[in-house]
């Protein structure tokens, strides 16, 4: 994005801040597309209007780069009128964020996530996958944003919509707070939190032994040992027999 144009000007008459005065005649440009960084002066800016118009626009946004495009001019525009001191355009800015983070939560939320693990369809022509990580990363939002985006997204619309248009608007990390899913409670069994753990990384490691035998190729293993190497696993083994009988004893 490029640079802003300084809101804070000097002249006769006026304080450095007075009125916020970025170069702008319409609000619309591009063939009609939005364009917060044509916004009217806020001395003479009908703001309610032009708030209504920009919603609208999100509303029918489809594309997650331009959602991306509108946070950033509308971060651009809430630091402006930070610098003014306009309560009203920060709170317009804030609530232009906002829809244009939900709006591009919503769109990631309709792409799949990529599969984790092997993917043998990569690099097949048409079979190529493309997850929602990459539409985001394509889009120029970074992880955090992503995750903040679908967080806000999640948030039910008219409970969104309350706060949203509130007397004072949430940040996006007090939006994305509300949209994070609880960890599922855990049922100890009535054991301390350290017990619980401490049994689930015992029973863990035999699983884990288990299942990495059962991948290897006893009968090809064995055949190219050495007698020495055969005796230490013999060794190896007598000393698991006699763990695993104390255990079968007792459970």
């Amino acid at each position: 994005m490029n640079p802003p144009t300084s809101l804070c000007h000097s002249g006769a008459g006026n304080s450095p801040c007075d009125t916020v005065q970025p170069h702008r005649s319409s609000f619309y440009s591009n063939g009609g597309t939005m364009n917060i960084a044509t916004l009217p002066s806020v001395s003479t800016a009908r703001l309610p209007q032009t708030y209504e118009a920009a919603r609208a626009a999100l509303a029918e946004c489809q594309n997650i780069d331009e959602c991306q495009d509108w946070a950033d001019k509308a971060a651009a525009l809430a630091s402006y009128a930070k610098q003014a001191e306009d309560e009203t355009l920060m709170k317009m800015a804030a609530r232009i964020k906002a829809r244009a983070t939900r709006r591009a939560g919503e769109l990631l939320m309709q792409i799949q996530p990529a599969k984790t693990g092997p993917k043998p369809e990569l690099g097949m022509g048409d079979h190529t996958q493309f997850g929602r990580s990459d539409a985001a990363r394509d889009a120029g939002m970074s992880k955090h944003q992503q995750v903040q985006a679908t967080r806000v997204a999640a948030i039910p619309e008219d409970d969104f919509e309350r706060q949203v248009e509130s007397l004072k608007p949430p940040t996006l990390s007090q939006l994305a707070q509300q949209g994070m899913k609880p960890r599922p409670l855990i049922d100890h069994k009535g054991r301390d939190p350290r017990e619980f753990n401490r049994a689930l990384h015992f029973v863990g490691s035999f699983e884990n032994y288990a299942r990495d035998l059962e991948r290897e190729s006893i009968e090809s293993a064995i055949s190219i040992l050495t007698d020495k190497e055969r005796l230490a696993l013999r060794g190896f083994i007598n000393r698991i027999d006699a763990i695993h009988d104390r255990i079968m004893t007792r459970i």
